[in-house]
């Protein structure tokens, strides 16, 4: 009876040092598609408006509606202080509500607590604007302000192009932050009130080092999941910046949602791209799986895939519905998406 204790203790001693390593996967390219496609461009913007670059989607709180970030018909809103770039459009793609002109340089990721609140990561700076993350109210008022407007840096106050936003269960707050492998490259944490309260992260490639940390998610675990893109990876944290595991077998992920069943969708955009011949082996698009177990399940291939072909293509940000329809927000194509899940 000991030795059948001690031979017990020793495999859940093995399972949970399995769990804690890297998971590290050969391409994950063949998982079934059980999206079909809607034809054109989804969301009806207003007459002789036409879309420019988004990388920004959430769900409305009511899981239904969804956020749009974008770029005033360009890749960036400097100088069309005569549109709003953050758009609340219906299932059918028919815009519901606008807000956010003259106020944001880049918008880059959104969130929407469960108030209904969206928060947005404006990741550039210009004419005295940017660097900053903003919480605004379904409405459109703007409630708060993190980060010095205009102002790059890598201090308390300061965000040097933050790329995306969360808000926790708790009301706590992390910012990833910066764009780019050579920025600040750590997760900044904040209070519900906006207080910092620490920061983790630097340059480089080990556990809990980033290259460009370019999107966040947590699942009902409370992990904080980061897409570190320039690693080709996903790493989880504790709420406190412990390492949890890195994962490689979602791509090389620029977008991440988690939903209320604790699916991940993680957006590749990047992989085998002719600039940098990354993440060789792994085809660019919408990677779909468990949390729970990190099994690749479902993958919606980008449409407009080639090897070799240089810049993005396909979803750089990615959200799913209540009904489980999924959101691929464009950056290279302009455009936004949508794919109607069929079985």
């Amino acid at each position: 009876m000991v030795r059948m204790r001690a031979l017990g203790l020793t495999a859940l001693v093995l399972m949970v040092a399995m769990l804690a390593q890297p998971v590290v996967a050969t391409a994950q390219n063949h998982a079934s598609n059980p999206f079909r496609t809607v034809e054109g461009i989804w969301g009806q913007l207003p007459e002789g408006r036409t879309w420019g670059s988004t990388s920004a989607v959430y769900p409305a709180a009511d899981g239904i509606n969804i956020w749009v970030g974008e770029r005033c018909g360009a890749n960036l809103c400097t100088g069309r202080d005569d549109l709003d770039p953050i758009l609340l459009f219906a299932p059918d793609g028919t815009l519901l509500r606008s807000f956010g002109a003259g106020m944001i340089v880049w918008p880059h990721g959104l969130h929407v607590d469960p108030a209904g609140n969206v928060w947005v990561a404006d990741a550039r700076g210009a004419d005295g604007k940017g660097h900053q993350v903003h919480k605004f109210s379904p409405e459109g008022r703007l409630l708060m302000s993190l980060g010095t407007a205009g102002v790059a840096g890598s201090g308390e106050t300061t965000f040097d192009q933050p790329s995306d936003v969360l808000v926790a269960p708790d009301g706590s707050i992390f910012v990833a932050d910066g764009h780019g492998a050579a920025g600040n490259n750590r997760v900044v944490k904040f209070d519900r009130t906006g207080r910092f309260l620490m920061q983790w992260g630097e340059t480089g490639k080990e556990d809990g080092e980033f290259r460009d940390p370019h999107a966040l998610a947590m699942d009902s675990q409370g992990r904080l999941f980061v897409g570190d893109r320039g690693n080709s990876r996903l790493q989880i944290f504790t709420q406190a910046g412990e390492h949890i595991a890195t994962w490689t077998q979602f791509g090389r992920p620029s977008g991440l949602f988690i939903d209320s069943n604790d699916v991940l969708y993680s957006a590749d955009s990047e992989s085998t791209n002719a600039g940098s011949m990354s993440n060789m082996g792994f085809v660019r698009g919408i990677r779909i799986g468990s949390v729970h177990d990190g099994l690749v399940t479902a993958f919606i291939p980008d449409p407009q895939w080639q090897i070799g072909v240089r810049g993005t293509t396909a979803a750089e940000g990615v959200a799913a519905d209540a009904a489980g329809n999924v959101y691929g927000a464009e950056v290279g194509p302009r455009m936004l998406r949508k794919y109607v899940r069929v079985r």
